[in-house]
């Protein structure tokens, strides 16, 4: 039976990052075998992860970056707060950013990044023993102004492009208001007919037994205000609730736009 020294549980600590007890566990069961006993702790890293992937994970955080123009937003979730704000786990978020910026793609690119992240999440797992994954990652490459926006320290993500003349300034308060109002879509005509029809039918239902003549017009005044409420072009400006984006930047066309938050249902 080999001697299992305090310096080779401690190699084996700064290469897993699993515990001392559990490090000379290993070591001891595969008789000071060091490589040996690191494909031990990763299998049972694997196995752990196993286990926890059904624990909720509503908890992580939000990220973004702007590497030479490619901008990447990534959500990744664990189970407590507390886990979100700890380096090892903020270390994984930045490997996750970093391959998404290696990619060529423009748009979701989370299956891609997911698997090839998945033996430092396992591994992460066992250290910690929280479920953890990586829920979406996009990466663009846009051809127009971007800009990205993290509010409420992570919880909310937004990433924005837009067509025409855009300042910084412009694009920070576009950012801002999507992450303040959350819009579902950019502009009406970018809402799906059947969405708008059950909306008309609401409208319709709420003003039962008017005159024919002036329901339609009726309705039709609910619609346009329901439009300042979902849509982002028609929304209330965030610094000027008497104008839209649509009146204060006439020149500039949203092409797309992201607003994650930790946790949400997609």
């Amino acid at each position: 039976m080999a001697t299992i020294s305090a310096k080779m549980v401690k190699e084996l600590r700064d290469k897993t990052g699993v515990g001392m007890m559990e490090c000379k566990k290993a070591l001891t069961a595969t008789d000071g075998d060091m490589d040996t006993a690191l494909e031990e702790l990763r299998k049972a890293g694997i196995a752990k992860a196993g286990a926890k992937a059904h624990r909720s994970a509503k908890e992580g955080r939000v990220l973004t970056s702007n590497d030479n123009g490619v901008h990447v937003l990534a959500e990744v979730l664990c189970e407590t707060d507390f886990v979100a704000k700890t380096d090892d786990f903020q270390a994984f978020t930045a490997k996750v950013v970093a391959l998404a910026n290696t990619l060529d793609a423009d748009g979701c690119v989370t299956e891609a990044v997911a698997e090839g992240t998945k033996g430092d999440l396992t591994d992460l797992i066992g250290k910690i023993g929280e479920n953890m994954q990586v829920r979406r990652v996009a990466r663009w490459q846009p051809a127009g102004s971007c800009a990205s926006y993290i509010h409420m320290g992570g919880k909310v993500g937004v990433l924005a492009e837009v067509e025409g003349e855009a300042d910084d300034e412009l694009m920070h308060d576009l950012c801002l208001h999507i992450a303040a109002f959350s819009p579902a879509y950019i502009a009406p005509e970018d809402i799906p007919a059947e969405v708008i029809a059950k909306e008309k039918e609401i409208g319709a239902a709420q003003v039962e037994g008017k005159p024919a003549e002036i329901l339609e017009k009726i309705v039709m005044g609910k619609i346009n205000k329901w439009y300042t409420q979902v849509c982002l072009t028609r929304q209330p400006w965030v610094k000027d609730d008497k104008k839209s984006f649509a009146k204060i930047a006439p020149k500039v066309t949203i092409k797309r736009f992201l607003r994650w938050q930790v946790g949400e249902e997609i």
